[in-house]
């Protein structure tokens, strides 16, 4: 046992630090004369994993016995992570008190386990100390810089301490900042810091050419993906043109980059084509598996397609069995979009009054569903019914108030839910359920350990208009409380003093680091200001000035009313007036000329207001001999009487 140990060092005092087979060799004789020697096995174990053999070295360490295990637990989490046992590498490596390179381990293992707010604390205490090894010090502000951005992706930024990005001088930096970038919404700036991600890709000199291609290919993915969201889709699609998917080497980078190939397409032109091409993706190792959101994102396109290739009961099916493992309600984006597609499943692609008479039956069976109640709202939105819209989502705040579970009321109050009733009020004119909203809403969060801050300062901006002294005091506390949380912020300091104002004149006073009046009127003309007066839209300055002339026994002109045109006859002209007389008889009117001698005769002496026989003019209405206003006709049966008188001469 002393020989095979003697010639082993011997061995590796001769040995450099690249020649991990060598290494290897001498292991494998020397435990061949002692099989239960844990230094060789030590050895053999580090030997392996420099050569990237994880398996076989964990295998030595699981085979080796307790002391080995003890003794190497650094190299047994590693091997553990490596072949991905995460749980496991990362208890073990947490574990291991006072050795830097434990953190390492347990960091990148909670990253993968997405335990990111850990793994980025890990990294910022690593990047407080001294690294003792070259090049750490880049890896610990990489990593770093990757933990912060999937606490962006994960909707945790207020985790992050560093959110504007720096002058990045490595491309593994610029990308993870840009990513960020993404993640906030600020595709601007992430589309520059993946170009300067680029740019510092194929400028170092420290990679190969075919080095470079492969850490080229992510960057162009993400900016795909950037472009896409952009609108700027015709760049997507070249760019996307130009990356060879089949030479990504990551699985799931390889299925990201078909996702935004497809989804940078104006139109789908053939969507069996595009489901086809994206079932054929090639399956995704457990080592490289994609992290939750990307997942959710995934399901998402493939139901998408599956809609677009009329599947709508495979849709269904799939919905259902999501929504029964993670019933509503919840604020989660992907559980309310797969509740928004089993929708659309249900009412097969079909908009308007059509598809809300397929989804309000679903929305009876499931009336806690955010996402359906949100897809309702719009519906009608988009058919201009405001009033049902919110009819709707009234109904379905209801619901959740009356619901005994706490985390309903978390989802009731939350800050999506209350600034979309607050709009669809607003759009009505309805200011007195605006205010009593938000006077809700910040009575929820207030007694909260972690209240969204965003809700609580437009509640306390919408209670300061409001002449209730209840809701003025509400306001005093909510900005008392922000002020106090964050003197830094404008908008606390600003609704801090006008909410103190009425009570307090010298809270001004208490408020440090604002700005001195005299410099905010300075260069402002007060005479010039005084003599314009008080500045008005041009709407109130036309509603005055008509009022001016409007005399108070002034009669207000009545509406004109309009007349359908189905009404109007064809040979109607707007232009002209119509006869006021156009509703008596054709014999009654002024205009009517009889024909003949005798009708002509008969007629003078029959018109209102015509000369008698005896001088005096008829009144009107009248038939000139004292009758009652009708002019009677020949009876029944003369004029044929008269006809037969006319035959009979006629023989």
């Amino acid at each position: 046992m002393a020989t095979g140990t003697q010639s082993l060092n011997t061995l590796l005092q001769r040995a450099t630090i690249d020649d991990h087979e060598e290494i290897l060799k001498a292991c494998n004789a020397s435990l061949k004369q002692s099989k239960k020697d844990s230094k060789t096995l030590h050895t053999k174990a580090v030997a392996l994993l420099k050569l990237d053999r994880y398996d076989d070295a964990l295998r030595v360490l699981e085979e080796g016995g307790e002391d080995l295990k003890s003794g190497a637990s650094l190299e047994r989490s590693y091997a553990l992570y490596k072949n991905g046992q995460l749980s496991e590498a990362k208890d073990i490596a947490r574990g291991i008190s006072d050795d830097r390179g434990a953190r390492h381990v347990e960091a990148q293992a909670s990253y993968r386990l997405e335990v990111f707010e850990r793994s980025a604390r890990l990294y910022r205490d690593l990047a407080k100390t001294h690294a003792p090894i070259d090049n750490e010090e880049n890896d610990v502000k990489i990593n770093g810089g990757a933990a912060d951005a999937q606490l962006e992706w994960t909707r945790q930024g207020h985790l992050v301490q560093r959110k504007r990005p720096t002058r990045e001088d490595l491309f593994e930096t610029a990308y993870n900042a840009a990513c960020a970038s993404i993640a906030r919404g600020d595709l601007v700036q992430g589309e520059l810091l993946l170009r300067r991600s680029r740019d510092l890709c194929n400028a170092s000199g420290d990679l190969s050419d075919d080095e470079k291609v492969a850490e080229l290919l992510p960057i162009q993915v993400q900016q795909v993906y950037v472009l896409n969201r952009l609108g700027k889709l015709a760049d997507a699609q070249d760019l996307a043109s130009q990356i060879a998917q089949k030479d990504i080497p990551d699985a799931s980078t390889q299925h990201v980059a078909q996702n935004n190939s497809i989804a940078a397409k104006d139109s789908i032109e053939n969507p069996y084509m595009a489901h086809r091409l994206l079932q054929n993706t090639s399956s995704i190792p457990e080592k490289d598996r994609f992290f939750t959101f990307q997942l959710d994102r995934i399901k998402e396109n493939d139901l998408i397609l599956d809609l677009l290739v009329s599947k709508y009961e495979g849709v269904i099916k799939s919905t259902d069995r999501t929504l029964t493992s993670n019933p509503p309600p919840s604020i989660s984006s992907h559980l309310n979009h797969i509740s928004v597609l089993d929708a659309a499943a249900h009412a097969q692609n079909r908009l308007g009054n059509f598809g809300i008479k397929r989804i309000l039956p679903l929305l009876e069976k499931r009336p806690l569903d955010v996402g359906l109640a949100m897809l309702i709202v719009q519906l009608y939105i988009l058919t201009n019914n405001h009033v049902s819209a919110a009819t709707a989502l009234e109904s379905l705040l209801k619901h959740l108030e009356s619901s005994d579970v706490t985390d309903h009321q978390d989802v009731r109050f939350a800050p999506g839910l209350v600034a979309t009733v607050v709009s669809l009020y607003g759009l009505q004119g309805r200011k007195s359920q605006i205010t009593t909203e938000l006077a809700k809403a910040a009575s929820y969060w207030r007694h909260k350990s972690n209240p969204p801050k965003s809700l609580l300062q437009a509640a306390g901006l919408g209670l300061l208009d409001s002449s209730d002294p209840k809701n003025q005091a509400t306001a005093r506390d909510i900005f008392a409380t922000l002020y106090q949380q964050d003197r830094t912020s404008k908008v606390a300091t600003a609704g801090y003093i006008a909410a103190h104002a009425l009570t307090s004149s010298s809270v001004a006073d208490e408020v440090k680091d604002l700005t001195p009046t005299s410099r905010l009127i300075a260069g402002i003309d007060v005479s010039a200001l005084e003599e314009a007066g008080v500045p008005q839209t041009k709407s109130n300055a036309d509603a005055q000035a008509a009022s001016r002339k409007r005399t108070l026994d002034e009669k207000p002109k009545p509406a004109k009313k309009r007349v359908r045109k189905s009404r109007l006859p064809k040979d109607h002209d707007p232009t002209k007036a119509p006869d006021p007389e156009r509703w008596l008889p054709l014999k009654e009117r002024s205009s009517y000329r009889p024909k003949g001698k005798k009708g002509r005769q008969k007629a003078a002496g029959l018109t209102q207001g015509g000369v008698e026989k005896g001088g005096e003019p008829a009144a009107a209405g009248t038939s000139g001999k004292g009758s009652e206003g009708v002019i009677k006709g020949p009876g029944p049966g003369t004029a044929n009487k008269a006809n037969k008188n006319k035959k009979k001469s006629k023989k």
